[in-house]
């Protein structure tokens, strides 16, 4: 791989970032400091607002070289594992919120070190551990029955999930030690969707709030989408202070602090053709890279190109990933002028989640990882190589 890491653009357009990677042959993330540092701006700004603490979810970023500009903005994380409580700790600098569906005898003890708050997922889990959790601030993680998340995969209210008490399990009196009820309902949500969620998460656990200090409002709040209502957020945010002025409130949303802030660049290594259709096969892989899209399923936006519904015709691609797996592609897009070999293939915001989820399926060549600084220089975080691929059989 040939990385020049002192090239320098002039950030004046969406397209610099292809001059400062035209001469990098390799695929990589592309994270863009200054749309980061957009975001934990808005984040900030609507924690304040909010009289909320917004806390960076692991689960859909964790590159932890770029910690210390989140320092800047925020002051914790949350974490659903030992690996990720560690990073919080020994990474990001603080003890992590920490939730997991389920604790062990041989992880707790540590995960109880790296933590500042631990919520259990079940009265049982909370039973058997809550004695070694002491020195955590406990909570409860709740089941509000609702949840306006539409694919079912990522819907954590659905019937027979396995996350969560609902309402009709509790006591009346809770134990001493619990402090805070933790609640996810949300994928990507709007203001609105959080509006009327709320209703439910009151109308079925209120009258518990007031044995508690905390309660966490899980992820999925978009509030950096350009669309994002903040100022209902607000309105609703300072409608709940008023009923519960003794509760804390957390939201730690995960997509919100790396929405949009850069692409994933691949090139274009073959063009194959079967009845017709023309498929793009990429030094990148959907299920290896991805793997959203082919879960969700959603369409990501591909730069200078437009998805459509067809599968032929002038300048129309599959995009296929460089995998041996049948399903590795998506269809379709038009280009404005046929693809050649070479080409680069610009994913836009393929920052969050991906980064986090990637794995090495077929050995493929992982993405290298860099970030676009604000004066222009691109910096590589991150290659893979050989290695690696071997060592996570070692």
């Amino acid at each position: 791989m040939q990385f020049n890491h002192n090239k320098k653009l002039s950030l004046q357009s969406k397209n610099d970032i292809s001059s400062v990677i035209m001469d990098l042959r390799t695929p990589i993330y592309i994270v863009e400091e200054k749309k980061l540092r957009r975001n934990l701006s808005l984040i900030k700004d609507v924690a304040e607002r909010t009289d909320s603490e917004f806390i960076l979810a692991f689960k859909a970023f964790a590159l932890w070289k770029t910690f210390p500009i989140f320092r800047e903005y925020i002051r914790s994380t949350t974490a659903s594992s030992l690996s990720e409580a560690k990073l919080a700790f020994h990474e990001f600098g603080s003890k992590a919120h920490t939730f997991s569906p389920a604790y062990t005898d041989e992880e707790i003890d540590e995960i109880v070190a790296c933590s500042s708050h631990l919520t259990f997922n079940s009265l049982s889990q909370y039973e058997r551990y809550h004695h070694r959790a002491a020195a955590c601030s406990i909570g409860l993680r709740v089941n509000p029955e609702y949840s306006e998340v539409g694919t079912l995969l990522y819907n954590p209210c659905a019937p027979g999930t396995r996350f969560g008490v609902t309402a009709d399990k509790l006591p009346q009196q809770l134990p001493s030690d619990i402090e805070g009820f933790h609640c996810h309902c949300h994928c990507e949500s709007g203001a609105d969707v959080f509006e009327r969620t709320l209703r439910h998460i009151e109308e079925k656990f209120s009258p518990w709030f007031s044995q508690l200090k905390w309660i966490n409002f899980g992820g999925g709040h978009l509030v950096t989408r350009k669309d994002y209502d903040v100022e209902l957020l607000v309105r609703v945010m300072q409608g709940f202070h008023q009923r519960y002025p003794h509760l804390k409130v957390i939201f730690e949303p995960g997509s919100a602090f790396a929405w949009q802030t850069g692409p994933l660049v691949s090139h274009v290594v073959d063009i194959v053709e079967d009845k017709g259709i023309k498929t793009a096969i990429l030094d990148v892989s959907f299920t290896c890279h991805m793997p959203d899209c082919l879960e969700m399923p959603y369409f990501p936006d591909v730069r200078g190109a437009e998805h459509v519904d067809v599968e032929t015709g002038d300048c129309v691609y599959r995009l296929g990933g460089n995998s041996c797996l049948a399903g590795d592609f998506m269809r379709a897009w038009q280009f404005s002028k046929p693809l050649a070999i070479g080409q680069e293939v610009i994913f836009e915001d393929m920052i969050h989640y991906t980064t986090v989820k990637t794995n090495t399926f077929n050995g493929i060549t992982h993405p290298a990882i860099g970030m676009l600084h604000e004066d222009g220089h691109l910096e590589i975080l991150r290659k893979y190589g050989y290695e690696d691929y071997r060592d996570r059989m070692d």
